[in-house]
C-alpha cells in the first residue's frame, strides 16, 4: 500500500518503507516506477528479517559508516540495504530473480 505525507521527509528524500507501507512525499510519486521499485526492495528486505533486526542492523550500520566516512550522508548511500536498492531500482524484475538475503553481497 503507497500512502502520501510530506511530514516524513526531509531535504531531498521523497520516499520511505515502513513494513507493510511505502510512503511517498506527494502524490505524484505514486507513479514513479523506479522510486517504487526501491521502496518494495526494501520493504522485501524488512520481511526476511522481520522488521526490528532490520532497523537495528540499518542504523548500526549508518553509525558505523557515519564515523567512518565522518558524513552521514554518504553513510547512508553505503548502507547494504541502499546499496541494494539502488543498484537495482531500476530493473523492475529484481524482486523476482532477488536471493534471499540478497543485502548481503553489499556490505
Amino acid at each position: 500500500m503507497i500512502l502520501v505525507s510530506k511530514f516524513f521527509f526531509v531535504k531531498n528524500y521523497v520516499g520511505l518503507s515502513l513494513w507493510p507501507f511505502i510512503i511517498v512525499k506527494n502524490s505524484s510519486l505514486k507513479e514513479d516506477t523506479v522510486l517504487i521499485n526501491h521502496e518494495r526492495i526494501h520493504l522485501k528486505q524488512q520481511g526476511e528479517l522481520f522488521l526490528l533486526p532490520f532497523y537495528f542492523i540499518y542504523m548500526l550500520e549508518w553509525v558505523i559508516r557515519s564515523i567512518i566516512y565522518l558524513d552521514t550522508y554518504k553513510a547512508y548511500q553505503n548502507i547494504s540495504f541502499e546499496r541494494e536498492a539502488y543498484a537495482n531500482e531500476r530493473n523492475l524484475n529484481y524482486l523476482n530473480e532477488r536471493k534471499p538475503l540478497g543485502f548481503i553481497k553489499y556490505l
